[in-house]
Parts: structure tokens; sequence; C-alpha cells
């Protein structure tokens, strides 16, 4: 535990594509950073049984809101991006620039680094094509979407990493997170922060369990990063009381219908292809998955006799951009319902997704039950952060995570997580003015 007794520049608590990208960029500059992982901490295999304690365990990776909306989130190194489907939507910058937030240049720099790219058209399977065509027939935007995969590595018959890419064909979190540690951050897995501790209005470190016992190390900066939910919890425990309220959670359902003339491969890639209605607040997107899933949907809506008919289904995700509301418990239950107006988004989305299918030939269109997925806006920027990601009322005490994004955000947020983190990492080494000189600020 020698550890302990270090004084650290920077600590990290959590893995997932905003702590990772902060800490990865700060150890590059020759920051002493150390990141604290509640869970993780084994090698990534990507089988079912290895990724079911991390995303789909009751009440920790796995929740349920009063009205039984499933959520899930990823409880391991790397965070939920070890088992997203690897799409990389443009940042929302308008959304940000009204809170004196410039991400562009951070995006550029973000594109450069990872490999951000639509698909090759090699990649792209007959049911994906199928659902492509159709969308455009009918006059919607339907095209490939940029991905974080190394496509170089990719070869026919991949099976896409759903439970975690062993081959790291996929981009994940935690691949930020290993290239910290080449640099000389240090990784602790199954550390869990329990709050952070002050020096009056002043962060100086952490409380935290590992390893049976609890302990506390000490930094001149914290980041909490744990996530939309984990974040707010964390706070909440330092006596931080009004986080955790009115956030957005992404609620979605994929339409289904089966086809007799294509089949789906095992190398399928969910959302090779799809829309976004900006203005409706809908995305819409071809959604493969992986056989156990497709049953668990299926079963969700009662077509018991479909469960095996996973190979002849085409299926299209509807998610939506929803309205901020409810609040999380103080062990991080999701409190929060579906208002009408998101109700009357996804029933707008299941009748566009129903056409499409339909157009597409396929038969016996139906929907699975609902779910909810990246939940952010939990400590929001301009309500609880400045502009620098600063707690406002502290110091040197700042979140970088979902639970920053200051509006609904409706998109898969990885790309703009990472974004965030990188223009953190400029600011926390000096090489960004503060919010108040921000004229002055090249990101500004």
């Amino acid at each position: 535990m020698e550890i302990m007794k270090e004084k650290f520049d920077v600590i990290v608590v959590g893995s997932g594509p905003g702590g990772a990208s902060v800490a990865k960029d700060l150890a590059a500059k020759g920051k002493k950073v150390l990141i604290l992982e509640g869970s993780g901490g084994n090698k990534i295999k990507g089988t079912f049984l290895w990724a079911l304690p991390h995303m789909m365990f009751p009440f920790k990776s796995l929740l349920l809101t009063p009205e039984l909306l499933g959520m899930v989130r990823g409880l391991t190194t790397g965070g939920s991006s070890v088992f997203y489907y690897g799409t990389a939507f443009p940042v929302n910058h308008d959304a940000f620039k009204k809170y004196g937030i410039d991400l562009t240049e951070a995006e550029r720099v973000a594109r450069k680094e990872l490999p951000i790219a639509p698909l090759k058209d090699e990649m792209v399977t007959p049911m994906a094509r199928r659902m492509m065509e159709s969308a455009r027939a009918l006059g919607y935007d339907w095209k490939k979407l940029d991905k974080f995969m190394y496509q170089d590595r990719w070869r026919p018959g991949y099976r896409f990493g759903y439970y975690g890419d062993p081959h790291e064909v996929k981009w994940s979190a935690k691949m930020y997170v290993d290239e910290a540690v080449k640099q000389g951050a240090v990784l602790l897995n199954k550390a869990k922060v329990k709050k952070v501790l002050f020096d009056g209005k002043k962060a100086k470190g952490v409380e935290m369990k590992y390893k049976g016992r609890t302990t506390q190390v000490m930094a001149q900066t914290v980041i909490v990063a744990a996530g939309g939910i984990g974040s707010p919890v964390v706070l909440r425990k330092s006596g931080i009381r009004n986080a955790g309220y009115n956030y957005f959670f992404d609620p979605l359902i994929t339409v289904c219908g089966k086809v007799k003339d294509v089949r789906k491969r095992k190398d399928e890639i969910p959302m090779t292809a799809g829309c976004v209605l900006r203005n409706e607040g809908i995305v819409m997107t071809d959604m493969a998955v992986p056989f156990l899933l497709d049953q668990a949907f299926t079963a969700s809506a009662f077509r018991f006799w479909r469960i095996f008919e996973s190979r002849k289904t085409l299926r299209i995700m509807i998610k939506i951009r929803d309205d901020l509301s409810g609040h999380l418990s103080e062990r991080g239950g999701v409190r929060k319902r579906l208002t009408p107006a998101d109700r009357e988004k996804l029933r707008k989305g299941y009748d566009m997704a129903k056409n499409i299918l339909l157009n597409a030939g396929a038969k016996g269109i139906y929907k699975t039950w609902k779910l909810a997925a990246h939940p952010g806006g939990t400590i929001r920027i301009g309500h609880m952060l400045d502009s620098d990601l600063k707690l406002k009322g502290y110091e040197n005490l700042y979140v970088c995570d979902c639970s920053v994004i200051p509006e609904p955000f409706g998109l898969p947020p990885v790309l703009t997580l990472v974004c965030l983190g990188k223009r953190l990492a400029k600011h926390l080494a000096g090489e960004k003015q503060s919010a108040a000189k921000a004229k002055q600020s090249v990101y500004a």
C-alpha cells in the first residue's frame, strides 16, 4: 500500500471515455496520474459469461426504472465503451458553444488520433444494405455511420465485440487507459471511491475501499469520471447533494420483421448505417444483435415463436432524445419515467421503422420492450459546472463524463466525451486559460 503515501498531480475516478482521455493526455504531458476504477482488473475475453457480471448484474450494471425500462452500463476498465456498438456520432458543437465551450479543435485531434471512418463496402452485409436501400427509397437520408474500428484488422467472418473485443478491432477507452499506463500513469482496478476529500472547499484527494481496506490517497486535482450514474453518487457522498436530478437517458426500442431471402451473417456489424432526425429528436439505425440478446429482445415482445428466427430478422433501432426529468436514488437507482413527449417520439419512430421494414419485404412487424442507454446530464455544465468542467464553488474538483452534457443528447456520446477529456487535459496542463479569459483561449 505504499502507493497510498504518494502525492499525485491528478486522480481520475473512473476509466470510461472521458476519464481515460484526460488521463492519457495528462500522463503524456508528464503529469503524475492515478486512475481509480471501481471494477475491472481482468483481460477482456469477449464472451457472454465474461461480460455477464460487467454489464448485466442486477442493480449494479443492469438497472430498472419504475416503468421497468432496462438500462445497461459497463462496469469494467474502459467503462461502457467496452460493450458499446462502436459508433462515432459527431459532436453537437452548437449545444456546447452556448456554454462557452468550443470542441472544434478537440474533435479534429480526436478524429486524427482514433480509428473513425464509415465501414468499407465489403463490411456492409446484405441485411444492413437491404435496410439502407429501403430507407433511401422512402426518402430518408440513410447513410453509413462513422465507426470506432481498426478496419485494417477486420477480416471476413469477424464476430463483432458485443461482449468486449479481445481482438481490438473495435476501439474502446480501455486502449486509452493502457496508453496512459505506458506513459507512467498508475491504474488501480477494484478501487471503489467512496467520496472526495476536501480542505474547506478545495479538493485534496479521495477516500476509497481497496483490497478490503478503507484508505485515502491525495492529489492536487481530482477528476470524477465515474459515469452519468456513478459520478453523482460520489458527489452526493462527498456532501454535494444537488447532483443527480433532472437528467436524460436516451430511451430506445427495436422494430423487427422477418424476411425470406436474406440471412444474418456471423460478421454483422451493428449500426452500420442510419439517419439522424435532429429536429424530431429521433435516431434510426440497423441493429444486428447477438443470438442471446436477440432472444431476450424477442421474448420482451412476447413473440416466443420468433426466438429461433434470429437469422431471418431485420431489426431497426429507434433511439430518442428524451426530456430532462427524474432523479437518482442514494445508491444510484434510476427513478425516471417517460414523459408524454418521449412516448410520442417512440411511437413516431416505430411508424417510420415499420414502413422501412415493410418496404424491405419484411413481414410480421413488431417492436420490442423499451430500454435506455448512456444516462447523462446529472452534473450539467451551466448548472453545476463551469465551462472548464470545474464544480462551481469548489477548487481542484472537475467532472468529465456523460454527466456533464448540458442538454438532452439523444446520440451515443463517446466521441464528445473524448473531446471533453482532451479539452480538460489542455486546461489542467496550463495550455488553455480559464473560462474568464475565454476570448484569448485557443478553443474559445
